[in-house]
C-alpha cells in the first residue's frame, strides 16, 4: 500500500514539473519573440523627424528649401542636444 502512495504522489510531482517547464519554454519563447519586436521597431530619434518633415514636404506645407535647410539641420544636431 506504500509502495501506491509514493507511486501517486511521485506520477504527480512528474506531471507538475512537466507543466511547467513546458510553461517556461513557452513564457521565454514569447518574450524573446516580444523583444527581438521591440528592437526591430526601434527607430533612431532623427528617423520620426525626418518623416515627419518629409510628410510635411510631400504635403506642400513647406518648399524644397526649407525641407532641404530643416534636414541638413536634423542630420548635424545629434540627438538629445536640440537647441530650444
Amino acid at each position: 500500500m506504500m509502495n501506491n502512495a509514493w507511486l501517486a504522489v511521485t506520477m504527480f510531482l512528474f506531471w507538475i514539473l512537466l507543466i511547467v517547464a513546458i510553461v517556461a519554454l513557452l513564457r521565454s519563447m514569447f518574450f524573446a519573440e516580444r523583444s527581438k519586436g521591440e528592437q526591430r521597431s526601434e527607430a533612431t530619434p532623427g528617423s520620426a523627424a525626418e518623416q515627419t518633415l518629409a510628410e510635411r514636404f510631400a504635403r506642400g506645407d513647406i518648399d524644397e528649401e526649407e525641407y532641404n535647410n530643416r534636414l541638413a539641420t536634423l542630420r548635424a544636431t545629434p540627438a538629445g542636444r536640440r537647441k530650444p
